[in-house]
């Protein structure tokens, strides 16, 4: 098979290819960031290189099967305040690949980019590729919550959840930098059991899953507790304030939950460090999913989210993940990105697929016909 991979990155479609057995014969790569080229240069050396899709034309290379592709998403994500769309000088270049894809005619076509853009500009896409966007969670086959829209003329199913949480692709006893550790080991709201559902945001959206943890440092004295119920049943231990309202209230862990969230499905936030709500600033628990990989959010955890990890010698830690556990959230081999700094290791990794996720839509090629 001969694949073409716009704004490849760091080949992460390289590996689906070879999680999913397919033969490459050649593998054209357009890309322009010098540590993404080294750290897909190092893993496959036999790519060929054809720079900035602004340049490819369609004498470059041999009759192309598949193409491929993640086209900026900068301009289009949520995370970004200002976006311009597609008129932004990044995720414009979303045009280039439907120039390309017009150019080559590709058998097979796959585009991925964030499912948080704008619906004007989910349906310019949609209508320019010709086929709807299929949500994938990479949160199914990997401890990541990371929803992406892909546009594909390969039918596929989405998988079962393969039930991988946080905790499962953490490196025991892991060395991490000082940078990374919180040393003062304090959170400021109370647990929730996904992302968002703290107090503040429990009383202001009405998302009611407020849980009680071990490291809850203020407002106690707006706690009022009460009587717990029969096992089998929600156990409410109080509620937080000056009245019980349902949005205010938390229940115990080892009882059932009010709303029907599982655990494995979604983050498990358990505080947050610092003064701020802000993203990066939040700290979950191993026992849920991750947050999204970013390569450009800020914070205290910048690119990875904080975590409360618990050690053997100590009670616990809060701290980012290590490039290793970032590479195994997006199903990579470990020490798949070394070679560059770490700094260049997260951006890579926040820019790339999740590995597994391109290998379960290969997976329904039929490469025989």
């Amino acid at each position: 098979m001969n694949v073409l991979s716009l704004f490849d990155g760091i080949s992460v479609a390289r590996v689906a290819l070879d999680y999913a057995g397919i033969q490459v014969k050649n593998y054209y790569s357009a890309e322009i960031d010098k540590y993404a080229i080294q750290v897909s240069s190092k893993n496959y050396p036999s790519i060929k290189r054809l720079g900035s899709v602004c340049d490819i034309s369609s004498d470059t290379f041999e009759p192309i099967d598949l193409l491929i592709g993640g086209s900026p998403c900068q301009d289009l994500s949520i995370a970004k305040k200002g976006r311009k769309g597609l008129d932004g000088d990044r995720s414009g270049l979303f045009w280039e690949y439907i120039r390309i894809r017009e150019l080559i005619k590709p058998k097979y076509f796959i585009l991925e980019n964030v499912a948080s853009m704008p619906q004007k500009d989910k349906d310019i896409i949609t209508e320019a590729m010709g086929v709807e966007p299929v949500m994938f969670n990479a949160s199914l086959v990997s401890a990541q919550t990371r929803k992406r829209l892909f546009w594909t003329n390969i039918t596929f199913e989405l998988p079962m959840d393969r039930g991988i949480i946080l905790k499962d692709i953490l490196q025991e006893d892991a060395q991490v930098d000082e940078r990374m550790v919180n040393k003062d080991k304090k959170a400021y709201t109370l647990t929730a059991t996904y992302a968002g559902a703290e107090e503040k945001n429990s009383v202001e959206k009405k998302q009611r899953t407020m849980v009680v943890c071990n490291i809850m440092q203020e407002k106690k004295e707006e706690i009022h507790e009460t009587p717990q119920t029969g096992r089998n049943e929600t156990k409410k231990l109080g509620y937080v304030g000056d009245k019980d309202h349902q949005a205010k209230r938390f229940y115990d862990s080892k009882g059932k939950i009010p709303a029907l969230n599982a655990i494995c499905n979604s983050m498990v936030k358990v505080g947050t460090m610092g003064k701020n709500y802000s993203q990066g600033n939040q700290v979950y628990s191993p026992e849920g999913k991750s947050a999204t990989l970013s390569a450009r959010s800020g914070g205290i955890g910048a690119n990875t989210g904080l975590y409360k990890i618990e050690h053997k010698t100590e009670n616990f830690t809060i701290r980012k993940l290590t490039p290793i556990e970032c590479e195994r959230l997006q199903s990579l081999p470990d020490n798949y990105t070394e070679g560059v700094s770490n700094t260049q290791r997260y951006k890579c990794l926040g820019n790339a697929f999740n590995a597994e996720v391109i290998t379960h839509i290969l997976k329904s090629l039929n490469i025989s016909e």
